[in-house]
C-alpha cells in the first residue's frame, strides 16, 4: 500500500489552504468496530457511533481487511440489491469483480475505483477472482456509501470505472505528502469520479513527519478515516491511529500529521478524507436501501421482491439473495 503514487511528489502540483483560512477544530475521534460483510470478508466499520448530522451525505464506509488470504479464503458478497444511494468501491490491495443487472460491471485492482449509482435500483455482486481464491493473497480496499437527494433516488442506474491513473495527484508544499483526489476538487483540482452529490474524497499518503493543511469548503462537513499509521488531526493536534475517524467542525481548512516514527508494517500515515455537502432531508435507512419514508423502503422491498429491480444474469446459474 498504496498502489498508485511517484517517484517524486515535488513534479506534482502542490496546495496547501491560505493564511487567513479558518482551521477545523476535531470535535470528536471515534474507534471503528471489526465485523464481517458479504460471505465473511472482514471490515472495520468507520462511521459506527458518528451521529448522522455529521456524516450527512455519507451513509457508511467499511475498510475491508487488510488481509494476507490463504489459498480458498477470499471472499466476496452474494447478489444483492440497491436503491437511492451510490456505493464506492476503492481497492488499494487485491482484486474484486463487480457485476451488475443494469449490465454495468468490471475489474478492480491496486488504486482502481468502482462508482455504482444505484439510483432506482438493481441488483450486484463482488467476488474475487477465481485466480485470486485459488491462490489466497492480500486484499484491502474501503466502500463507502453515499445518499441522493430526494430528487435523484429513482434515477436510471450508472456505474463508473475509474482506473487508478485518472486520479489527480497533487501534493503538499514540502513533498512530504501524496493527496489522491478520487471525487470532487481540492483547491481548483478535480478528480474524475461524478457524483449526483457534491463531495470531496481523497486517499492521502503522509511520510513520518510530514504535516498537511488543505482548503475545505466551508459548505462540505469534513471527516478523516485513518487506514494506517498513527498521527494527529487538527491544530491541536488531536492523537489518531488505525481504525479511528475524526469529525471535524467548521472552518475552511483541515489539518492531519503524522507522526516521527510509524509503525514497521506501516512506514506512512495513510488516511482518507471525505466531506460532502449535506443533503438535510429525512433518511429511512434499511440493509440495501436508502429512501426518505418508509412507505419508500416498503416500496423497494416490495419491488425488489417482485423482480422490478432486475434479475440476475442467466451465466451464473444464481438465484436472487434476500435482505
Amino acid at each position: 500500500m498504496p498502489a498508485v503514487t511517484v517517484d517524486n511528489p515535488l513534479t506534482l502540483p502542490r496546495v496547501t489552504a491560505t493564511a487567513d483560512a479558518v482551521a477545523r477544530p476535531v470535535l470528536g475521534v471515534t474507534t471503528a468496530p471489526s465485523g464481517f460483510e458479504g460471505e465473511g470478508f472482514p471490515v472495520r466499520r468507520a462511521f459506527a457511533g458518528i451521529h448522522y448530522r455529521h456524516l450527512d451525505p455519507f451513509i457508511m464506509m467499511d475498510q475491508m481487511g487488510e488481509v494476507d488470504y490463504g489459498a480458498n479464503e477470499p471472499k466476496g458478497t452474494p447478489w444483492h440489491p440497491h436503491r437511492g444511494f451510490e456505493t464506492v468501491t476503492y481497492i488499494i490491495d487485491g482484486t474484486f469483480i463487480h457485476q451488475d443487472s443494469n449490465g454495468g460491471g468490471g475489474t478492480i485492482t491496486n488504486g482502481d475505483t468502482q462508482w455504482m449509482t444505484a439510483g432506482s435500483g438493481l441488483l450486484h455482486i463482488e467476488t474475487p477472482p477465481e485466480s485470486l481464491v485459488k491462490s489466497g493473497g492480500l486484499f484491502h480496499g474501503l466502500q463507502l456509501w453515499v445518499n441522493l437527494p430526494a430528487k435523484d433516488k429513482m434515477k436510471d442506474p450508472r456505474y463508473q470505472d475509474i482506473r487508478g491513473g485518472q486520479v489527480q495527484l497533487l501534493t503538499s508544499p514540502d513533498g512530504g505528502s501524496l493527496l489522491r483526489v478520487i471525487a470532487g476538487e481540492l483547491d481548483g483540482h478535480q478528480g474524475p469520479g461524478i457524483t449526483h452529490t457534491p463531495i470531496t474524497m481523497i486517499h492521502a499518503t503522509l511520510a513520518p513527519g510530514a504535516e498537511i493543511t488543505l482548503p475545505w469548503s466551508e459548505d462540505y462537513n469534513a471527516l478523516a478515516y485513518i487506514l494506517a499509521g498513527r498521527g494527529s488531526v487538527g491544530a491541536e493536534r488531536r492523537p489518531i491511529h488505525l481504525g479511528q475517524t475524526a469529525v471535524f467542525g467548521s472552518g475552511s481548512s483541515l489539518t492531519v500529521r503524522a507522526d516521527d516514527k510509524q509503525d514497521s508494517n506501516a512506514p506512512d500515515l495513510e488516511v482518507v478524507l471525505l466531506g460532502g455537502r449535506p443533503i438535510r432531508e429525512p433518511m429511512a435507512h434499511y440493509g440495501p436501501f436508502v429512501m426518505n419514508t418508509r412507505e419508500e423502503l416498503q416500496q423497494a422491498f416490495d419491488d425488489f421482491q417482485k423482480g422490478r429491480l432486475g434479475t440476475v444474469p442467466a451465466v451464473h446459474g444464481m438465484t436472487e439473495g434476500g435482505l
